[in-house]
């Protein structure tokens, strides 16, 4: 029983971590911000990867553009 519940969460899990790691590696790739570690960080987590982007990426290159 066990392990169908895991793979269940693997099936569940799996499109998000998949989008997210997509559109991190585009996003940071547009912004010249290590795209491969996003990407690939994006691939084994959720949602750290995200918030963490939005901090030290996302808000630094807003600030830049004023």
């Amino acid at each position: 029983m066990m392990e169908s519940d895991k793979l269940l969460v693997l099936l569940i899990l799996s499109p998000f971590m998949l989008t997210q790691s997509i559109l991190l590696f585009v996003d940071a790739r547009k912004k010249g911000a290590y795209a491969w570690f996003w990407g690939l960080w994006g691939l084994i987590q959720l949602p750290f990867p995200t918030i963490f982007y939005y901090f030290f990426v996302v808000r630094p290159y807003r600030k830049k553009q004023k």
